[in-house]
């Protein structure tokens, strides 16, 4: 079996011969709808070990000729399909793991393309020896040469189609060389009858244009109908757990949080997987993305980044303009463009039920940390960070926050949020209502990570609850509903809650409510609390 031309189907046999697979071969029918249409390029970028490999090898699987893999596929969803019959083992199929050939190339882009195609040729010759090959030095025009003469079109896979972009990422000349190169292997060529290219990144622009602009792109950002096969879904997950006896809600707390149109919940099927196969819920991202590399982005010198940073630690969500990010790992004019970075990494995760009425830019987005995984990760990354320093010391100082919280102590809690407002000054400047939502929410973030889901701005009778602590499923505490003021009273905090009837929120939970309002002095630089229990 070839390496480059046609390479069968032992690599996604062994995928399915894995104890835990699920069946995604239903992407095969959308991929064969755009066959030999001018939509028949397709980019579809996401994180690490969220399954790129796999559809690569399945899709060389079913398409590749001189094989039979109805044996595998005719067992599959895609089976199911009209269009399965049609295109099964019908293309020469050409499979390209850039990593794996940068990599044997040294890291230099002209040996390896000047690699792959003496091999491709090589392959070509011994699978068409019939055929003449008009240039063997050119490879687009030696598959020019095989589909003129038996008209056998080609699927161009391509695999970590950005590791160039990530690997070398000041090789200017080099990212240009290789770009060029697959623009030249692909665009406006008519033995192309699908290029399919997977990876982290979208494709990398110059200036304000791509130069493969002949790709419709998915993403993290824009996953489009492709959303449900960049992880596992819900009710995959949900079926994984039953099968399995693994509970559903701790799964959807550790790796749930990709969240796109029409509430599609996906999940990192990587950390899903070994979570179920060692039992045991933790962080194995970063067994697949160093410490380093989410240290070096949000140390970065940009302005405003790292009290976007500390906000999001805090629980908050950000909003982010994602229209000029130039789709490498290096070109950063803007906190924004490191955030999205972020997003296409896996480390943040857009909201899509977020409100963004009044922003009339389909580009900005709501985004906060996923899930606990990732949580973790920033955790570790910021724990003993200079550049955020004091974060974490407020888990220490928060630990007896809930209970004062709970015991209705006004002062014990007005005191904790001064300390944890003095000691943040450094990191944000406190001098409105929304810094001060921000210290609120990250120490009490930090004390009841484990206890509740937050919501903010919640829609509550007349207007929006600043905060609502509702208790995760199996805890025995009460909710709260925080209210913030800045220089006025925490009187006045307790006054609007009752007066826009808030407590609304609550009229289907059976359990106690506390009302919990605060308010900032600037003059003093003091908080005050005032906690009452709701009564409906």
């Amino acid at each position: 079996m070839h390496a480059y031309l046609n390479t069968g189907f032992e690599k996604f046999q062994e995928s399915l011969n894995a104890r835990l697979y699920i069946d995604k071969t239903e992407l095969i029918s959308i991929l064969n709808s755009i066959i030999k249409t001018p939509q028949k390029y397709i980019c579809i970028s996401r994180p690490r070990r969220f399954g790129k490999s796999v559809t690569a090898n399945m899709l060389c699987a079913y398409f590749s000729k001189n094989t039979d893999s109805s044996f595998i596929f005719d067992n599959l969803n895609i089976s199911k399909a009209v269009s399965y019959k049609k295109h099964l083992n019908q293309y020469n199929t050409l499979f390209l793991n850039i990593t794996d050939e940068f990599n044997r190339a040294e890291q230099n882009v002209k040996t390896m393309i000047k690699r792959i195609t003496a091999f491709v040729i090589s392959e070509i010759k011994e699978a068409y020896p019939e055929i003449k090959l008009l240039d063997e030095s050119d490879l687009s025009l030696s598959l020019q040469s095989v589909y003129s003469q038996n008209k056998i079109s080609f699927v161009i896979v391509i695999d970590e189609w950005d590791c160039i972009m990530r690997e070398k990422q000041t090789d200017s000349d080099g990212i240009k060389t290789y770009l060029e190169w697959l623009k030249l292997l692909m665009k406006d060529k008519a033995y192309v009858a699908l290029a399919y290219m997977t990876g982290i990144l979208p494709i990398k622009k110059y200036g304000s244009h791509s130069a493969l602009n002949m790709f419709d792109e998915y993403s993290m950002t824009e996953p489009g109908e492709y959303a449900s096969y960049i992880g596992f879904t819900e009710d995959e997950v949900h079926n994984l757990c039953d099968q399995h006896k693994i509970d559903l809600n701790s799964m959807k707390k550790w790796y749930d949080g990709y969240t796109f149109e029409e509430s599609l919940h996906l999940f990192n099927p990587n950390s899903v997987v070994r979570a179920i196969q060692r039992k045991k819920f933790s962080s194995y991202w970063s067994q697949t993305e160093t410490f380093e590399g989410l240290r070096r982005y949000i140390d970065l010198n940009m302005a405003g980044l790292r009290d976007e940073i500390v906000k999001i630690i805090a629980g908050n969500e950000v909003l982010v303009n994602t229209s000029t990010f130039h789709n490498d790992m290096t070109t950063f004019e803007t906190k924004d463009d490191v955030l999205t970075l972020l997003i296409h990494l896996g480390y943040l995760a857009i909201v899509p039920d977020s409100d963004l009425k009044g922003v009339d830019n389909d580009k900005i987005f709501s985004v906060h940390i996923p899930n606990e995984e990732i949580r973790k990760e920033f955790r570790n990354i910021t724990e003993k960070n200079k550049n955020y320093p004091g974060i974490y010391s407020l888990i220490s100082q928060s630990l007896d926050l809930l209970d004062k919280i709970y015991a209705f102590d006004n002062e014990g809690v007005a005191q904790a949020f001064d300390l944890a407002h003095q000691d943040h000054t450094s990191i944000l400047k406190y001098n409105d209502e929304n810094s001060l939502s921000c210290v609120i929410s990250l120490a009490l973030n930090l004390a009841s990570v484990d206890l509740y889901n937050v919501y903010r701005e919640l829609p509550a009778g007349k207007g929006f609850a600043d905060m609502v602590y509702l208790p995760k499923q199996g805890i025995d505490k009460p909710a709260l509903l925080v209210e913030l003021k800045y220089d006025k009273s925490a009187q006045t905090a307790i006054d609007q809650i009752k007066q826009k009837n808030y407590g609304r929120i609550f009229r289907d939970y059976k359990g106690d409510v506390l009302l919990v309002g605060i308010n900032y002095d600037k003059e003093s630089k003091e908080h005050q609390c005032l906690i009452e229990k709701h009564h409906n």
